[in-house]
């Protein structure tokens, strides 16, 4: 399988995102439709469930609800395109044969239809992500990637079926990428959760939900408030005091 630091390799990076279009073109089984929707309400019962009436508090779990319904109807105003979404594709989910270039991605568990621009932020919110260090739970959001890595991920997207894009057509989806991201730290800050009371990995689950939360906290009132083009990276981790944060 990709090392972290290969995500930010351009040949592969475009090579990547060549195959994600093709992934989410397959005509898969099940109604095409968004599934994260449900799958994070459901994620909210069980995680209020598990903790404790502190963490239940701590971790904001009684506000999540509205949270998800906002972010939902916030996300899905206008046209998006559904497609079969892998749905965790960090490095260690892809890998490449040396000699042919080809990209294979494995590991299905999360797979289901979704919003493509929700997987698009998926795998750029992995970016900020090295499972193979001392700390694999910690995130470091300055490596998430800048405006033109991202417009250059997305053009090699669009442009994978042999039409160049136009420029307004990749900073649209650029734009509903961005305002995924939220989403995204929702989902895997609930799987956080969940995981440090029923998984036995040596991983500090319950960091590593905090820290997706309070990157979802840092940055929602500039995505959903403000039209243009932002990047996690301006707000980087210790930019709010952690208590304001869970």
């Amino acid at each position: 399988t990709l090392s972290a630091s290969d995500l930010r390799d351009p040949e592969i990076s475009s090579l990547i995102a060549s195959k994600m279009r093709e992934f989410h073109k397959l005509h898969m089984p099940g109604t095409k439709k968004a599934h994260i929707w449900q799958r994070m309400r459901k994620w909210v019962g069980e995680a209020k469930s598990l903790c404790s009436p502190k963490e239940t508090k701590n971790f904001g779990l009684d506000n999540l609800d509205e949270e998800i319904s906002i972010l939902e109807k916030e996300l899905s105003e206008g046209y998006q395109e559904i497609g079969f979404c892998h749905n965790d594709l960090q490095y260690g989910n892809i890998m490449m044969d040396e000699e042919t270039r080809s990209i294979t991605l494995i590991d299905y568990e999360y797979a289901s239809y979704n919003p493509i621009a929700y997987d698009l932020a998926n795998h750029f919110c992995e970016m900020a992500a090295d499972y193979h260090s001392d700390t694999p739970h910690v995130l470091d959001y300055s490596k998430y990637p800048e405006l033109e890595e991202r417009q250059r991920f997305i053009r090699a997207y669009l442009g994978s079926e042999g039409k160049k894009p136009s420029n307004a057509k990749v900073n649209q989806l650029v734009i509903a990428v961005e305002k995924y991201t939220l989403a995204n730290h929702l989902f895997w800050g609930l799987w956080g959760l969940i995981s440090s009371y029923v998984n036995t990995i040596d991983f500090d689950y319950k960091e590593y939900a905090r820290q997706r939360f309070q990157q979802y906290r840092l940055t929602k009132p500039t995505l959903l408030d403000s039209p243009s083009i932002v990047s996690q990276n301006e707000t980087v981790n210790g930019s709010l005091p952690l208590a304001s944060c869970v």
